[in-house]
């Protein structure tokens, strides 16, 4: 089966493209993503989607690198598709957040591909992910210590990330390559063990393969295989019984039954607390092994009345018969509405803000696009009057640039925003949809247009 063949199965398999998707390419000009890019364009017809290309210099291999980014570039504009760059600071980024410099260039790319994804209205973000690729992943987890979980490697789709090319081997790609004699640019750095992924793929694959098993690529792919299987079992298999276990549910706490929780296995126990954990705060981020082993010996116990201060304000307690996992500090919980009225600036207690807004017309306008809390709409689309409030639960909206609906918590999951912090964010609706998450993102449905007559100028300011 070749390249453009196994691709298609995999994409189908796994659901990764759908009809009339943008599909943003991050494109290196190395041998796998351009493979990529080259084998989704032979497939492009038969599943209809839109390709861009996305490339980042990662600022770390001076003429080299601006070599790959012109490459990229020159080819783009060959293949008539749209092309978006950027350079980062690899290294200073990984310095200043104290970091390896392969998690800060993962950070940073990721989150130039989002931005840009959002720029061109949402779709999937694909890349060059494949066979070999995943067995040192594997490898690499399993050398710092990690579960059923870690062993299945990365998913054929992560959120809007695809791997079309993840059951591919690396010498089937460069086979690829070499019959359609496709063009690509070599990073050297690939070439030398600086980085813990190189001196898997140059040092440890290669004694592996003289001196154990040949074939420890698909030995390894075919673990990841297995261990998704049973992984996708246990988290099916653990949401059912924490749905069961589960007494209530608020916004700070979550409620276990401890009868209930005592006749789990303690591996079903442990994902419980997991699942438990990643509803009250959106995610896992710091949380260790340790963290979770602490809480369900405390659950097991049998005490009333005891409590463990995890990271994150996170608190687990015992109280009788209900396990409870919940926030601290509820002093940041809050509730404001206000009406916003054109005579005066209104001031936010809540926040030690004022709000301003006045109406002008379109022709007098001047605006002011450095200023993320000077904002602009089209007046005579409000309905219902001006109100700034905290969150509600359900919110949700179209941010600038996007066709569908977005969760507002969602949006604060993407932007990092602390959830003690998330109800004090002023959001500013009308009386039927939210026109403006302050500081954040404006909403698709009351931009202004070449139709404009009127336009709300909105200005959110500190107290003097």
């Amino acid at each position: 089966m070749g390249l453009k063949e196994q691709m298609l199965l995999t994409i189908d398999q796994h659901s990764l493209i759908d009809k009339g998707d943008n599909i943003l390419i991050g494109l290196s000009g190395g041998p796998d993503s351009m493979a990529l890019l080259y084998g989704l364009l032979e497939i492009q017809n038969q599943k209809s989607f839109s390709i861009y290309i996305a490339h980042v210099n990662h600022g770390v291999r001076g003429e080299e690198a601006d070599e790959d980014e012109k490459f990229v570039e020159r080819l783009s504009k060959k293949l008539n598709l749209p092309y978006y760059s950027t350079r980062i600071d690899m290294e200073g980024y990984a310095k200043k957040h104290k970091m390896s410099s392969e998690e800060a260039g993962r950070k940073l790319r990721y989150d130039f591909f989002r931005d840009t994804l959002l720029n061109i209205g949402g779709g999937k973000i694909a890349v060059a992910h494949n066979k070999n690729d995943q067995a040192e992943t594997l490898i690499m987890r399993m050398l710092r210590g990690t579960g059923i979980d870690g062993l299945k490697g990365m998913e054929y789709k992560t959120g809007e990330i695809i791997r079309p090319l993840l059951d591919i081997s690396r010498a089937e790609i460069e086979e690829y390559i070499e019959i359609n004699k496709i063009e690509t640019r070599l990073d050297k750095t690939n070439l030398v063990p600086i980085y813990n992924r190189n001196k898997i793929r140059l040092e440890v694959i290669p004694y592996i393969k003289e001196n154990f098993n040949p074939n420890i690529i698909d030995t390894l792919w075919r673990t990841s295989k297995i261990m998704s299987y049973d992984s996708s079992f246990l988290n099916e298999y653990t949401l059912k019984t924490y749905r069961d276990l589960m007494k209530s549910k608020k916004k700070n706490s979550i409620i276990l039954y401890r009868k209930k929780f005592s006749k789990e296995h303690t591996a079903i126990k442990q994902r419980i607390v997991r699942q438990a954990i990643y509803d009250l705060t959106n995610n896992l981020q710091g949380i260790t092994s340790k963290h979770i082993l602490d809480i369900v010996e405390l659950f097991d116990r049998g005490d009333t009345g005891k409590s463990i201060d995890l990271i994150n304000n996170i608190i687990a307690e015992t109280s009788y018969d209900d396990l409870i996992i919940k926030m601290g500090n509820k002093e940041y919980s809050v509730d404001y509405n206000y009406d916003i009225s054109f005579e005066k600036p209104i001031y936010i207690k809540e926040t030690n803000c004022f709000i301003e807004a006045r109406v002008v017309p379109k022709e007098k306008v001047e605006i002011n696009f450095k200023d993320r809390f000077i904002k602009y709409f089209d007046y005579d689309k409000i309905e219902d009057g001006l109100h700034l409030r905290n969150r509600k639960t359900g919110d949700k909206f179209v941010p600038l640039g996007m066709n569908g609906m977005k969760k507002l918590k969602d949006l604060f999951i993407d932007e990092k925003i602390p959830l003690n912090k998330r109800d004090t964010i002023p959001i500013l609706t009308d009386g039927k949809n939210i026109i403006w998450v302050v500081g954040l993102r404006v909403s698709e449905d009351y931009k202004i247009t070449p139709s404009t007559k009127n336009v709300l100028v909105i200005k959110y300011y500190k107290k003097p």
